[in-house]
């Protein structure tokens, strides 16, 4: 009511405004589920929020109005993310969106999240499809023994391809709500990648609409260390924006990066090549790692990560 308003304002009180027209709330204080995206995808994607959130932002890139909105959520995530963080021990796992549900790398990411959950570290990816919902899966089902994991695996490669939106997140939300949740799995995907829905697998998802702060709040919160899996272009860039951010640490703010894949990261894709070269007569060279397999993973970051 506005004598309400009125009478606040006078005492000094701060009012948020009430922005019409939203398919989200802009003032949400928790960070979301896969089950809360997804919701109404038994009707079909296009009734979920996740889609009529994206759809809301690609309507009118220049308003206002949506840039205020845009603003207050993503602040409201970054608080809620605040809280999720505290005491725990975040290691980044990032790698190509295009790995495939019933592959073999696929399986490896999985199973190397779930060491590292396995060891007391929270695994946060980018929160999309391929690598990403490995990791956040092998995570998630740490608790599970090795055949429950298989099995997993084996009932999401009936959907490989999340170009099927509706097919590919039914299924997984069947896995994920048909097992139990460790905990230690975020995701932190970006409606600037509608394209690319979020994997149901996170146990927290924190959802921005501004790809750039995402992308720097991911590096930022894993101070356990960052992990690289074979990518295309948009891991080669979260490798070199890691390697700006330890390259320029101050002492003790820095963290281990660790590539895996020596094939790959040196004749594929050389970007070990260029980041070796960064490191050499700097201390960034003691935080720099290019290894195979997931055990050699585990024992850098226990031995490089705090706590």
């Amino acid at each position: 009511h506005e004598d309400t308003a009125d009478w606040l304002r006078r005492r000094g009180a701060l009012l948020f405004p009430k922005v019409p027209n939203l398919p989200f709330d802009p003032y949400r204080a928790h960070l979301y589920t896969g089950t809360e995206l997804y919701a109404g995808l038994d009707t079909s994607y296009d009734a979920t929020p996740d889609a009529q959130i994206y759809a809301w932002w690609r309507a009118d890139r220049h308003s206002l109005t949506q840039t205020l909105a845009e603003s207050l959520h993503d602040h409201s995530i970054d608080d809620a993310l605040d809280e999720w963080v505290i005491d725990r021990r975040i290691v980044g796992i990032m790698g190509g969106h295009a790995t495939r549900r019933g592959t073999s790398d696929y399986a490896a990411a999985a199973r190397l999240s779930r060491i590292l959950a396995r060891n007391g570290l929270s695994v946060a990816t980018g929160g999309g499809p391929g690598s990403m919902e490995a990791a956040n899966l092998g995570a998630r089902l740490c608790d599970l023994s090795e055949p429950d994991l298989q099995k997993a695996l084996d009932d999401l490669a009936v959907a490989p391809d999340f170009t099927q939106v509706a097919a590919w997140a039914s299924t997984g939300l069947q896995v994920a709500q048909t097992r139990p949740d460790s905990g230690l799995s975020l995701g932190i995907p970006t409606w600037f990648y509608g394209h690319e829905p979020p994997n149901p697998f996170a146990s927290q998802i924190a959802k921005y609409f501004r790809n750039a702060l995402r992308e720097d709040i991911l590096l930022s919160i894993c101070k356990a260390g960052v992990v690289f899996l074979p990518g295309s272009a948009g891991t080669v860039q979260e490798i070199f924006q890691a390697a700006c951010k330890v390259y320029y640490a101050a002492p003790g703010s820095d963290f281990a990066m660790v590539l895996v894949g020596h094939e790959y990261w040196t004749e594929v894709l050389p970007a070990w090549s260029l980041l070796n070269a960064l490191g050499q007569g700097h201390p960034m060279s003691g935080r720099i790692f290019l290894v195979d397999d997931a055990e050699s993973v585990r024992e850098i970051l226990l031995a490089h990560s705090p706590g």
